[in-house]
């Protein structure tokens, strides 16, 4: 069966996330901001970038080094397009992130996010784990089950239903674990609402 995210126009998917009655663009571009803020890193991989997921909100110059990791080669080619003056090394990788063959120059921090529902987590940790220097930090956000709404919220982007089949809600106390075992020790997770409800 065929990665339905290789199906999903672009526009499609951020249309989706930022649509009123999703609300998680905003969201994760926020997340991605205050941890980039807060973490410093001089290098970061965005993985499962879409169109850029966040970039938006850095500097140019801010990172020495960014890799834009996606399965998708029309995501990965838009977000060069769109972001690639914001660092001198800037790197674009269209890659399965589950792979044994994904491999980067290591970077201090990793964002992660609405990424692990649709790989195999253990997989997928072994790779970032394998990326990531010394000390580096792996932020992520996973969805958590709500009690009225579907795992991928209804919007005017019919394209997006493909997802439906292939989506997989994670536990944090899966992934904890499963990140524990790759080498990563937890520092700190939050609880935030999307507008949509989420």
């Amino acid at each position: 069966m065929q990665n339905p995210w290789l199906q999903i126009p672009l526009a499609d998917y951020e249309a989706h996330m930022a649509h009123p009655s999703v609300g998680q663009a905003q969201l994760l571009a926020d997340q991605f901001e205050r941890l980039v803020s807060q973490y410093s890193p001089k290098s970061l991989a965005l993985v499962g970038s879409a169109g850029g997921n966040g970039l938006e909100r850095l500097a140019p110059g801010r990172l020495e080094r960014i890799v834009a990791v996606d399965i998708n080669p029309r995501y990965i080619e838009q977000t060069g397009m769109r972001h690639a003056h914001r660092s001198n090394g800037f790197e674009l990788l269209c890659a399965d992130v589950q792979s044994k063959a994904l491999c980067f120059e290591p970077v201090d921090f990793v964002w992660a996010a609405l990424l692990f529902e649709y790989v195999d987590v253990a997989m997928t940790l072994t790779a970032l784990a394998r990326n990531c220097r010394d000390g580096a930090f792996l932020a992520t956000a996973v969805q958590l089950p709500h009690q009225s709404l579907t795992p991928v919220s209804p919007s005017p982007y019919p394209s997006l239903g493909a997802l439906s089949a292939a989506i997989r809600l994670v536990a944090p106390e899966e992934l904890e674990r499963s990140a524990i075992a790759c080498g990563f020790s937890p520092v700190d997770s939050e609880s935030v609402a999307a507008p949509g409800g989420k």
